[in-house]
């Protein structure tokens, strides 16, 4: 199969380029606006023999032609922030007769897709995935393996805990400020309800890692979970960086622009990523996430579960990559996917993601609560 990675040698793309580039039911197009750059990068990757760089504009009125010309089966859209993106790089690949994954976890991206884009893809028996990275793809797997045959799930609690260290983007940092301040809605006490995004930092305990606090952001989950799940209480998400000053920084630009006292703080992300480096004297490489879940099991004795990844030496971005890489592996190998447009919940079980994990030497452990 022909596979493009839409921003083939960006902080994501290009790991997803690497690790496709070795699979030998894959032929492989790294792209961008820059074809040099692409080019330069398919150079480093070991494994070239099926590898090239190709100069793609996905924003261009002809992207559609250009697919289909350059014989495209199968497109992998990294190239966000997603937040504020329409659907055109889905709708002009189905046009071009390409299944199309990316790795979205803007809220109305990825809830939008399925209404938008489901009737066209059928159509065009057609595969499109939305949200193949940690959210939804991951944690919904996580979900899945920890309540399988529970009557009933109560909570589900997520954080995630980057690396102080681990390679950031100027695009992903506008991305998680895009909602700092703003009210976020929330699964809560069985009804919805509004948190302030970065506000409200909360002591998280995840295994292998020293203690954080966490702030509640805006993701898909938070949408999607409540009914699929048929969640009762709650449903949060929590992001926690290292260093608790940095978080406390975040919650004060978020306090500030909730009362109209300061800009939107992602306009300013460009400058904050690039001061975020003067905190990494004070953290280090080792990064993690954790799922909670409550619940009945199936003789209807309450229940709570967690589980815990640790990813160490700045190995936590190759998370967000690995849905992709298994969902694109396992179409080129001919396996087959209900045609039409969705989410990636459910699509890949926990256990698939296990040779991933142990490829980085991430530890992860499944812990029974009190």
């Amino acid at each position: 199969m022909r596979v493009m990675v839409l921003g083939g040698y960006g902080n994501f793309g290009a790991r997803i380029s690497r690790a496709l580039a070795g699979s030998p039911s894959i032929e492989l197009l790294v792209a961008g606006r820059d074809g040099l750059a692409a080019q330069n990068f398919v150079e480093t990757i070991p494994a070239r023999d099926r590898v090239r760089g190709v100069a793609v504009d996905m924003h261009s009125s002809d992207f559609s032609r250009v697919l289909a010309d350059l014989n495209v089966e199968l497109l992998i859209h990294t190239a966000g922030p997603f937040q504020g993106q329409d659907y055109a790089v889905a709708r002009a690949c189905g046009q071009a007769g390409a299944h199309y994954i990316d790795l979205a976890d803007g809220r109305r991206f990825v809830c939008d897709f399925a209404p938008a884009l489901d009737a066209e893809f059928k159509a065009l028996d057609r595969v499109a995935i939305c949200g193949a990275s940690t959210v939804p793809a991951l944690s919904s797997a996580v979900v899945n393996a920890l309540c399988a045959g529970w009557q009933t799930v109560e909570t589900i609690d997520i954080c995630i805990a980057p690396a102080q260290t681990a390679p950031r983007g100027v695009a992903t940092m506008r991305a998680v400020l895009g909602y700092c301040g703003e009210a976020i809605q929330v699964w809560r006490n069985g009804q919805w309800q509004s948190l302030t995004g970065w506000g409200d930092p909360q002591p998280v305990e995840i295994r292998g890692l020293k203690a954080r606090l966490g702030s509640p952001c805006d993701i898909p989950d938070l949408e999607l979970f409540p009914s699929h799940y048929a969640v009762r209480n709650r449903v949060e998400f929590r992001a926690a960086v290292e260093v608790t000053l940095a978080q406390r920084v975040f919650a004060a630009m978020a306090w500030l622009r909730r009362h109209r006292a300061f800009p939107n703080p992602a306009a300013l992300a460009g400058a904050l990523n690039a001061g975020a480096k003067c905190f990494d004297p004070f953290g280090s490489a080792l990064g993690g996430m954790v799922v909670r879940v409550s619940g009945k099991g199936v003789d209807g004795n309450s229940l709570k579960r967690s589980w815990h990844i640790a990813a160490d030496h700045d190995h936590g971005p190759e998370i967000p990559c690995m849905a992709a890489i298994l969902l694109a592996r396992k179409l080129a190998s001919g396996q087959r996917f209900t045609a039409g447009a969705y989410p990636a919940m459910g699509l890949v079980a926990l256990e698939e993601f296990s040779p991933e994990f142990a490829k980085w030497g991430m530890v992860t452990q499944v812990v029974e609560e009190r």
